[in-house]
């Protein structure tokens, strides 16, 4: 399962298996294009960044954080277009991809939908037994993954009575 958490200054990008009742770590990190570079070229890099991830590890889904209202007209247009490079990439390299909105992975990570960022950073390392420190993106990210498993398992659960 790859979690991307997207923008146009930086990207996250977490990966996670589950391996029964368990949840196993497998890469995180963030894909950060040239910051003086103009956002056509800064998408260009995160789409190719994004894409080298998917070759590399092969997920078969991806989860993307759903849109949220940003602070600026401009902000929110960047960030639409660094989630449009990143729905490209992932559909385009065969995956199913899956939306959750802020609110929902924080409280299917951390039981409260109103949790800090520090918050669901920490019950993100203590999931996956992590014992390095996480960017703040790639903690999100592989959020997003852990949200969707569990949205996953529970969905199953419940249609198996």
């Amino acid at each position: 399962m790859l979690g991307i958490d997207p923008g146009s200054r930086s990207m996250g990008y977490g990966l996670v298996e589950r391996d029964g009742p368990d949840y196993r770590y497998v890469a995180s990190g963030r894909i950060v294009p040239g910051p003086k570079n103009p956002l056509h070229l800064r998408l260009v890099e995160l789409y190719e960044g994004l894409t080298d991830v998917i070759r590399e590890y092969g997920p078969s889904e991806a989860v993307v954080e759903k849109v949220f209202f940003a602070k600026s007209a401009q902000s929110a247009l960047s960030l639409g277009q660094a989630r449009g490079i990143t729905l490209l990439a992932a559909a385009s390299s065969g995956l199913m991809v899956h939306e959750y909105s802020a609110l929902a992975v924080k409280k299917a990570v951390t039981g409260y939908g109103r949790a800090e960022k520090a918050q669901v950073q920490e019950m993100v390392k203590n999931l996956l037994d992590i014992r390095a420190t996480l960017s703040s993106d790639g903690a999100d990210a592989l959020a997003l993954a852990l949200c969707h498993i569990n949205t996953t398992a529970f969905s199953k659960a419940v249609g198996a009575r």
